[in-house]
């Protein structure tokens, strides 16, 4: 194995400290050309799809990388922002907006971001950490709720980058925070101001994002999580049962999915005379192609179709204040024992 050669410019500055959010990833363009590379590299992650190689390369490359990503580029052509895909834009404003709390609070440390899959890529930013001289590493990824498939992911691509490393830095990584007070504050606070603004429908729906059934068969702690956090956020906004339910989005395949599933339960509520509904994606701590097209789009026209008369959408934490104090806080205990101070 051949390892990297250390920055030389940054030997003989002082060692500093930093912060690295890591989001899920995005195409660079919505085009089908740039999904067809996006989606062949998360669609290779044996964490996100857990069938053998030999099985789920010919159908990737057979079948879904020749069909899906044209599809999926028109999908994101309703959601494109003019500084670009809404993850990435929303992730760049978190990470100046992290910088900027982190200062305010009396900490000198370095905050970047990178894309599990696409660009800015993990091990490029590490490695552009590095030649700015940081020894302490904190990665944060934007996923409240643990799961193999995504926390277990980033795990996975920053131990490959420290595997060639010639000087490991010290590494901390944050595992999940489903139950922070500071996340699920931030949620109600978000919630109540939508409220107040757009009114309140009868039901609130929570959808997290679907994970295959057989990965909390398995172990994998992140169904249990959602619910935890469905009923910490339901017991700050006061609802009782009947006026909330928990669902999964985002299914792909013929597996049995985590349910219940998030399209069936609007239509069912629709059926069933609720004329209006709120959703919200606890989940996702920036606003995507999965609820920004999937949720505030196709999961509208289904409720509509089925009779429904009002679906509103409440908007995830993005670069909402609330949420990145809550954020500051949480890097904040994390960084706790490392020099952070000027």
């Amino acid at each position: 194995m051949r390892f990297r050669p250390e920055p030389t410019a940054r030997q003989q500055e002082p060692a500093r400290t930093a912060v690295l959010l890591v989001n899920l990833g995005t195409p660079s363009a919505p085009s089908a050309a740039a999904l067809r590379r996006y989606l062949a590299e998360f669609l290779s992650d044996p964490r996100v799809v857990e069938i053998p190689h030999l099985l789920w390369r010919p159908i990737l490359h057979g079948i879904i990388l020749r069909v899906r990503p044209a599809k999926s580029a028109a999908k994101y052509r309703t959601v494109w922002m003019p500084e670009g895909s809404p993850l990435a834009v929303w992730t760049a404003r978190q990470t100046q907006a992290l910088q900027q709390a982190l200062q305010a609070r009396g900490h000198a440390v370095l905050v970047r971001h990178a894309m599990r899959y696409g660009r800015p890529a993990m091990a490029e930013v590490l490695d552009a950490l590095r030649g700015e001289g940081a020894t302490r590493i904190l990665v944060l990824p934007l996923y409240p709720q643990y799961s193999g498939a995504t926390t277990g992911s980033v795990a996975d691509a920053l131990h490959r980058w420290a595997l060639q490393a010639r000087r490991v830095p010290e590494l901390r990584q944050i595992a999940d925070y489903h139950d922070d007070a500071g996340y699920l504050d931030a949620l109600a606070a978000g919630v109540r101001a939508h409220w107040a603004r757009e009114g309140r429908g009868r039901v609130l729906v929570m959808s997290f994002h679907g994970m295959p059934a057989r990965t909390h068969e398995l172990g994998d702690p992140y169904h249990d999580q959602c619910r935890v956090t469905a009923t910490r956020l339901a017991a700050r906004l006061g609802l009782v049962d009947a006026e909330y339910r928990v669902t999964f989005q985002s299914r792909f395949g013929r597996a049995k999915w985590l349910e219940p599933y998030t399209e069936p339960v609007l239509r069912q509520l629709a059926g069933d005379g609720v004329e209006s509904v709120d959703v919200i994606c606890p989940g996702f701590a920036s606003d995507c192609l999965e609820t920004l097209e999937e949720i505030a789009q196709e999961g509208r026209a289904t409720f509509l179709a089925a009779g429904g008369k009002t679906l509103r959408y409440i908007p995830c934490l993005n670069a909402d204040a609330a949420w990145i104090d809550a954020l500051a806080a949480l890097a904040e205990r994390h960084l706790a024992g490392w020099p952070t101070r000027p």
